[in-house]
């Protein structure tokens, strides 16, 4: 893997709550991490403004508001997500095949022929374990659920799914090579666990089946985020 290929696969979580973060990091590092990653707190706080300056600064952008609602709702929110420029975005695999697969419809009426924002299906929280399942009527065990959820979701047309990358090879050996893996709990060997508990580094989620790594605090709180960015490069290249 090349350095261009590795920086790549890094989505650097924008976890701040006002423009003038989001225009700091964006102006730091577009060009040094692949994509960025804007999720419910930012969106809420700062809309989809919060889009636009990390495109007019160069970097693409993940939208991270994992849509679950009827089908309809859920496409008419995907298609205003695309008409934003996102690279990326989400929905519940848990919405159901029907909820997915509309999604999918009402992206390619729109997009034909064109490039199109890959829809990624969250299938189990990270939070949730096999108790948090048995809770909401769920009896398998968290990892079959996750890859029968991957499953429905290629079946719908969905991209690929969010997953832990404990998940990745199961969902990979089930869904084949062309279905995006994109896993947070990724944690440099430089950097502090703090409140994860499912992680493993950068490269061995890449050996484990990841195509973009979702990484926050091991590159902002760092003394110097883009040395961090090049030294998560490195491991993976190693």
């Amino acid at each position: 893997m090349t350095r261009d290929e590795a920086r790549r696969k890094i989505i650097f979580a924008l976890d701040v709550d006002t423009m003038a973060d989001v225009e700091k990091w964006a102006g730091l590092l577009a060009g040094k991490v692949g994509m960025f990653k804007v999720g419910k707190q930012l969106f809420t706080s700062c809309g989809p403004r919060t889009v636009r300056a990390v495109r007019e600064r160069g970097g693409e952008l993940f939208l991270d508001l994992k849509y679950h609602d009827i089908p309809n709702t859920v496409a008419m929110a995907t298609l205003a997500a695309a008409r934003l420029g996102v690279t990326l975005c989400n929905l519940h695999a848990l919405g159901g095949y029907e909820m997915m697969a509309a999604t999918v419809g009402a992206l390619e009426k729109e997009f034909p022929g064109k490039d199109r924002p890959k829809v990624l299906a969250v299938t189990v929280l990270t939070s949730s374990t096999a108790e948090t399942l048995k809770g909401v009527g769920i009896n398998l065990p968290v990892t079959e659920m996750v890859v029968k959820l991957a499953m429905l979701a290629k079946s719908a047309g969905i991209d690929g799914v969010v997953a832990s990358p404990l998940e990745a090879p199961l969902i990979r050996e089930a869904c084949g090579n062309d279905f995006l893996i994109v896993t947070p709990g990724v944690r440099p060997s430089f950097a502090s666990v703090d409140d994860q508990k499912r992680i493993m580094t950068p490269a061995d989620a890449v050996k484990a089946g990841a195509d973009y790594l979702v990484i926050g605090r091991p590159i902002a709180a760092a003394e110097d985020p883009v040395a961090a960015c090049e030294a998560i490069i490195d491991e993976m290249t190693l």
